[in-house]
């Protein structure tokens, strides 16, 4: 069968460049295949089903940019999927409680907030050398391994200096972490959560990207390959340690004091995002903590006020270079997640939780302790 991407639109692709949010009243589905890079068999019946998909949202995003928002919609690698399928990336079913993992109770502990005022005005954690490029998760969802991954490339980077920046394996996690109580999923590209990885870590630690290289890609969790006692890991922690969930100020303690956090958000909406400082999170509406993302640092917008920084695993087409900015309130607000077992439960866990900031930003989060360079 023919595909639609031809030399002659292959040629065409060469000079052009994805269009910005205001670049899209005239932006048709053709161009956007040739510029996302997508192949679909022309006038097959997903070509046909994307088509119309991409047009419908097309529709919203230009409606939505129409109007004074604090932040921009665009198009992406995610303009052409039903719900459904954007909702495979949101690999988090989380739970702040049932986690019977003994790693937990021996070693982590509770950050309390000091004073405010001794804390930097922004933080990025980009600017000291110690964050590796934005990474793609793909269709699997592996966002907890992505963004646990990311953690301790930072603070083994930290601890060791800029120059001992690695890229560790994220397959490793996505594979080999075992998830028996089925918290944040059931494992895998069916989701898992970042306290998980790093148990496993403090255990076996993580090798290389380039020893173990991601596979997932296309949804598919594959067994694991990494024997401890035959192969050699890179990085190694001891335990792990939780921010006090929905304390704003103990979490902007983390972030600046330790380094990049692993957080747990509600994504659903933020499939579209191009640049800006986010709040489309409604807190008299159910928000489901469902995606797991790294806190690189925050800061304040000059019109649009505080933000959190946050780095995605969606590859670096996203948002701002892989970021999104969200809103940081100075009193943060909080919501109920009213359907855990969605997208925010262990097996067994159905009780409505309460998640405070936009998004859920401060319901749970974590960072590995005393993480060391050893390969």
């Amino acid at each position: 069968m023919i595909k639609y991407i031809i030399f002659a639109t292959l040629l065409l692709s060469v000079v052009s460049c994805k269009p910005k949010w205001h670049q899209l009243q005239n932006y048709t589905f053709e161009q956007y295949i040739v510029d996302f890079e997508k192949e679909y068999e022309v006038d097959s019946v997903e070509y046909n089903q994307r088509k119309q998909t991409f047009e419908k949202n097309l529709v919203e995003i230009i409606a939505f940019n129409n109007k004074d928002h604090s932040y921009k919609k665009g198009v992406n690698r995610n303009t052409d999927l039903t719900t459904k399928e954007f909702q495979v990336q949101l690999g988090l079913k989380k739970s702040m409680k049932n986690r019977k993992n003994p790693i937990q109770r021996l070693l982590a502990k509770n950050n309390t907030a000091a004073s405010l005022t001794d804390l930097p005005q922004s933080v990025d954690w980009r600017q000291k050398g110690v964050v590796s490029p934005v990474k793609d998760q793909g269709g699997c969802g592996s966002c907890w391994a992505f963004a646990s991954a990311a953690v301790l490339e930072s603070a083994a980077a930290i601890a060791a200096g800029p120059g001992q920046l690695k890229t560790l394996s994220t397959q490793q996690l996505v594979s080999c972490v075992p998830n028996p109580n089925q918290c944040g999923g059931t494992g895998g590209c069916s989701g898992a959560v970042a306290e998980l990885a790093f148990s496993y870590t403090t255990l076996y630690g993580i090798t290389s990207e380039y020893k173990y290289s991601y596979q997932s890609y296309f949804g598919t969790t594959y067994s694991c390959k990494y024997d401890p006692k035959t192969q050699s890991a890179e990085v190694i922690n001891q335990g792990y340690a939780n921010v006090t969930p929905n304390d704003q100020n103990a979490l902007l303690e983390a972030v600046a004091t330790v380094g990049p956090i692993a957080i747990s958000v509600d994504a659903s909406n933020w499939a579209s995002y191009e640049e800006g400082v986010f709040d489309g999170c409604d807190y008299s509406k159910n928000v489901d903590i469902n995606h797991a993302v790294v806190l690189v640092g925050y800061g304040t917008d000059p019109k649009y006020g505080d933000y959190w920084l946050v780095r995605n695993s969606w590859g670096t087409d996203y948002g701002e270079d892989g970021y999104i900015r969200v809103k940081r309130e100075s009193v943060a607000q909080c919501a109920m997640d009213t359907t855990p077992t969605d997208g925010f439960g262990c097996a067994g866990d159905e009780e409505p939780i309460k998640v405070c900031g936009m998004c859920g930003i401060l319901s749970d989060s974590a960072y590995p302790l005393k993480v060391q360079v050893i390969g």
